[in-house]
């Protein structure tokens, strides 16, 4: 008799996905691309500080990995992350991983960061302290249940509706509401296609908006009113860190 070998059977390559971000440079490329936009190779070179040639390389690893998609423009050759779940996944690695001790050069770099962990863009939906205080409000109010995860009550989808958000988002090929873990509060902000909407609503209301290229989010006069209103954020929430103390 002939022995056989069994059938081989497919199981995640941890180890693969894990030496894609073991790389400091290739970690902070996915960190950077969290701002939602499509990056050139350059650009990315600078933002990490290497040779535009082993940014290339870099990415061409993140690309064949599955991590980032490529895009082409004529002769420009653009990535981003691949997707809303794979931004939520860099996000949520990112507040497990121990926080590495960075030099601050400036006044300014020392605001920018303070903003940045007060509200900025996970690729699509808020994150920071804002995001975490309107996750936490919702819940409050019945407008988020956390039964069976997040989900939006029946109170919710009203509430959705009486800002003008619609509550349509089948056939996205994405989660309806889900948790993101926030890497700086270290608790968990609304992400999904709701958490996506609502961040879009801030900015098209002009309740946010974005600071220059960066992930910042700037909450305006009127997005802090409607926020005090709509969900009663406190002041120490929706005030900037450099006003707020």
């Amino acid at each position: 008799m002939t022995s056989t070998s069994p059938p081989s059977v497919d199981s995640p390559d941890l180890a693969a996905l894990a030496g894609l971000l073991a790389d400091r440079t290739r970690a902070a490329m996915c960190l950077a691309l969290l701002d939602g936009r499509a990056w050139t190779a350059t650009e990315l070179a600078r933002h990490t500080g290497v040779a535009p040639s082993t940014a290339t390389g870099h990415l061409h690893r993140l690309v064949a990995g599955g991590l980032l998609a490529e895009e082409r423009q004529g002769r420009h050759r653009y990535v981003r992350l691949a997707g809303p779940a794979t931004a939520e996944m860099i996000e949520s690695l990112a507040s497990h991983a121990p926080l590495r001790a960075t030099p601050v050069r400036s006044l300014r770099d020392a605001h920018r960061r303070r903003a940045l962990a007060h509200a900025r863009s996970c690729y699509d939906h808020l994150a920071g302290t804002v995001a975490v205080a309107i996750t936490d409000a919702m819940t409050e109010r019945a407008l988020l249940a956390w039964d069976y995860g997040p989900g939006l009550t029946p109170a919710g989808r009203a509430w959705l509706r009486a800002l003008g958000i619609a509550d349509d988002h089948s056939g996205t090929g994405r989660a309806h509401v889900r948790s993101c873990l926030d890497w700086t509060e270290r608790r968990h902000h609304l992400a999904g296609a709701v958490g996506a909407a609502l961040l879009t609503h801030a900015l098209d209301s002009g309740w946010a908006a974005r600071r220059g290229t960066t992930r910042v989010i700037d909450l305006s006069d009127r997005g802090r009113v409607a926020l005090r209103e709509h969900l009663g954020l406190p002041d120490e929430v929706l005030l900037p860190p450099e006003d707020g103390g």
